[in-house]
Protein backbone atom coordinates (compact mmCIF):
# COMPACT_ATOMS: atom_id res chain seq x y z
CA UNK A 1 0.00 0.00 0.00
CA UNK A 2 1.42 3.58 -0.72
CA UNK A 3 2.31 5.67 1.74
CA UNK A 4 0.10 9.08 1.88
CA UNK A 5 1.21 12.04 2.92
CA UNK A 6 -1.26 14.20 5.34
CA UNK A 7 -1.02 18.10 4.75
CA UNK A 8 -2.21 19.81 7.75
CA UNK A 9 -4.32 23.34 7.04
CA UNK A 10 -3.40 26.17 9.23
CA UNK A 11 0.01 27.55 10.91
CA UNK A 12 2.35 25.48 12.75
CA UNK A 13 4.07 26.40 15.85
CA UNK A 14 7.60 28.86 15.21
CA UNK A 15 11.10 28.13 17.17
CA UNK A 16 13.33 30.31 15.71
CA UNK A 17 11.69 31.33 12.33
CA UNK A 18 11.11 27.10 11.54
CA UNK A 19 7.93 25.00 12.02
CA UNK A 20 8.07 22.77 15.30
CA UNK A 21 5.55 20.00 14.90
CA UNK A 22 5.00 16.98 16.90
CA UNK A 23 2.90 13.80 16.24
CA UNK A 24 2.62 11.79 18.90
CA UNK A 25 6.32 10.67 19.42
CA UNK A 26 7.44 12.24 16.81
CA UNK A 27 9.12 16.23 16.41
CA UNK A 28 10.20 17.71 12.93
CA UNK A 29 11.59 20.78 13.45
CA UNK A 30 12.63 22.84 9.97
CA UNK A 31 10.44 23.64 6.88
CA UNK A 32 9.82 20.35 4.87
CA UNK A 33 8.92 23.05 1.65
CA UNK A 34 12.13 25.17 1.24
CA UNK A 35 14.69 23.90 3.39
CA UNK A 36 17.49 21.03 2.03
CA UNK A 37 16.54 19.10 5.21
CA UNK A 38 14.85 18.67 8.73
CA UNK A 39 15.35 17.72 11.96
CA UNK A 40 13.48 14.87 13.28
CA UNK A 41 13.75 13.78 16.81
CA UNK A 42 12.12 10.29 17.44
CA UNK A 43 11.19 9.45 21.61
CA UNK A 44 11.85 6.08 22.44
CA UNK A 45 11.28 5.93 25.89
CA UNK A 46 9.97 7.79 29.25
CA UNK A 47 10.85 8.04 32.60
CA UNK A 48 8.06 9.21 35.51
CA UNK A 49 4.92 7.72 35.89
CA UNK A 50 1.27 10.25 35.02
CA UNK A 51 1.95 14.04 34.61
CA UNK A 52 5.67 13.74 35.93
CA UNK A 53 6.03 11.72 32.64
CA UNK A 54 9.44 12.90 30.59
CA UNK A 55 11.29 12.19 27.71
CA UNK A 56 14.52 9.88 28.21
CA UNK A 57 15.72 8.58 25.40
CA UNK A 58 15.32 10.34 22.05
CA UNK A 59 16.69 9.40 18.59
CA UNK A 60 18.31 12.26 16.61
CA UNK A 61 17.70 12.42 12.83
CA UNK A 62 18.92 14.83 9.82
CA UNK A 63 16.37 13.99 7.32
CA UNK A 64 16.79 14.76 3.72
CA UNK A 65 13.21 17.29 3.25
CA UNK A 66 12.63 15.69 -0.14
CA UNK A 67 13.04 11.83 0.44
CA UNK A 68 12.69 11.56 3.87
CA UNK A 69 13.50 7.80 3.99
CA UNK A 70 17.28 9.42 3.43
CA UNK A 71 19.26 9.65 6.77
CA UNK A 72 21.94 12.50 6.27
CA UNK A 73 23.24 11.95 10.34
CA UNK A 74 22.09 9.90 13.06
CA UNK A 75 22.41 9.91 16.53
CA UNK A 76 20.81 10.12 20.15
CA UNK A 77 20.81 11.30 23.45
CA UNK A 78 18.99 10.51 27.01
CA UNK A 79 16.56 13.61 27.66
CA UNK A 80 14.51 16.45 24.95
CA UNK A 81 16.45 18.92 25.71
CA UNK A 82 19.89 17.84 25.02
CA UNK A 83 18.52 15.72 21.65
CA UNK A 84 17.09 18.98 20.71
CA UNK A 85 20.18 21.47 21.26
CA UNK A 86 21.85 18.52 19.51
CA UNK A 87 19.96 18.30 16.54
CA UNK A 88 20.00 22.06 16.69
CA UNK A 89 23.68 22.30 15.87
CA UNK A 90 22.93 19.34 13.20
CA UNK A 91 20.67 20.89 11.27
CA UNK A 92 22.38 24.26 10.98
CA UNK A 93 25.64 22.80 10.17
CA UNK A 94 23.89 20.83 7.17
CA UNK A 95 22.31 24.07 6.20
CA UNK A 96 25.50 26.20 6.01
CA UNK A 97 26.81 23.22 4.13
CA UNK A 98 23.69 23.05 1.61
CA UNK A 99 24.38 26.99 1.14
CA UNK A 100 27.42 27.07 -0.43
Amino acid sequence: MAETRKKVEGEYLQYQGKPLVREDNTIIYGDLNNDPCVLALEIMSYVGEGDNKVPDKVLIQILDAKDPNKIIKQGDKNGLHDAFTLGTTWLDLELKKNAQ
